[in-house]
């Protein structure tokens, strides 16, 4: 049985996807019963998300006691934990891989948060990351900073997927689009068979309400509240319309190119006044991905209200509402900004914690 809101959804063109896994949602099955259930057909992971299926989870212990025999590092035994959760989980979705010509069905690994600032290194552990889960249907997440979008451009030239995360400004929105273009401009002067290489860009949502909010409250402009977001990402759609509607992109579409996709990311709504499908219902359009956790993909297969269309018409209200808030004093360019730089340290410290668990655990079964 699938749901009639997920399937409204799915009919609108947009991909839904589960921002969670786990051993144990792997094990259960619970994973297939998503996708069979309620419509997904893609999973991405991030250092939090990992932290909080290991840590405490017996279902781990087997693997730790052996990587422990062996007297790994705590780096190694992380890779080879994770690694191997996404490799099953490209197993489980390989049919919607399959059934949508190599768009969905698609895991999502991150590179090591602590390489965020280095161009070099990311593109090394994203390539070590692809050999290691050794599937065509795992994107590598590499963050939307300065530096990770030269590494952007050199992973997708060298034939590798890519979730490009933590994107959160137009301007670096366009920058990430315009790094895409180059490496499978690259990748096509390198040989490889663009069919093969997809890209998706995360843009976060909640997170830029959650910021603009606080600030709002501080002026007392309330009623500009829970508007920042979903007219954000309803530009940065815009922007995606133009640069794919571009000769350059035609020339790539052309020779094979798929074009990447915009991915609603940060989908889970973090104040109670609001709807909890609201990041969800106000911005379905065609060719999107909206990555869900499970609460918000319970919530909006409950009591969501998907229309077929929330974005198109509604540009020069997502522009007035920039310029309101830059007329009432919240800064832009510094919102964003502190995102990106909050959105690294956040993943640095749950990577940091689960090293320590990890090697806690390490130690204990030595």
């Amino acid at each position: 049985m699938t749901n009639q809101n997920l399937d409204a959804l799915s009919g609108a063109g947009v991909a839904i996807w589960l921002d969670d896994l786990s051993r144990k949602r792997l094990r259960t099955g619970n994973l297939a019963q998503l996708m069979t259930e309620k419509n997904v057909v893609g999973v991405t992971t991030n250092p939090t998300i990992f932290q909080k299926a290991i840590v405490g989870s017996e279902v781990y212990t087997d693997q730790l006691r052996d990587l422990a025999v062996r007297g790994v590092t705590v780096d190694e035994a992380i890779r080879m934990i994770t690694t191997a959760d996404v490799r099953d989980a490209a197993d489980v979705l390989r049919p919607a891989y399959d059934a949508s010509d190599k768009q969905d069905g698609r895991v999502s690994i991150e590179v090591d948060p602590r390489l965020a600032h280095q161009s070099a290194p990311t593109v090394a552990e994203a390539k070590q990351l692809w050999w290691l889960v050794d599937r065509e249907n795992v994107f590598i997440k590499i963050p939307a900073t300065r530096e990770g979008l030269p590494a952007i451009t050199e992973t997708l030239a060298a034939g590798i997927s890519v979730n490009v995360t933590l994107i959160f400004s137009l301007e670096r929105y366009r920058a990430v689009m315009d790094a895409f273009l180059a490496g499978l401009e690259q990748a096509q002067a390198n040989g490889h068979d663009l069919g093969k290489i997809a890209s998706v860009a995360s843009f976060f949502v909640s997170r830029v309400d959650t910021e603009i909010d606080k600030r709002l409250e501080k002026l007392g402009k309330t009623e500009l509240r829970g508007k920042a977001a979903v007219a954000n990402a309803r530009l940065a759609y815009e922007a995606y319309e133009e640069v794919f509607s571009s000769d350059r992109w035609k020339a790539l579409e052309a020779a094979g190119a798929k074009a990447q996709r915009p991915l609603w990311a940060s989908t889970g709504v973090k104040d109670p006044a609001y709807s909890d499908t609201m990041y969800v219902d106000d911005l379905i359009v065609t060719g999107v991905v909206n990555t869900m956790p499970e609460a918000t993909l319970d919530a909006e297969a409950d009591h969501g209200k998907p229309v077929p269309d929330a974005v198109h018409g509604t540009y020069d209200a997502a522009r007035q509402v920039l310029a309101d808030l830059e007329e009432a004093g919240v800064s832009y360019d510094d919102v964003v900004q502190l995102l990106e730089d909050e959105g690294v340290d956040k993943f640095e410290v749950s990577w940091k914690e689960l090293l320590d668990s990890v090697q806690g655990e390490l130690d204990k079964l030595k």
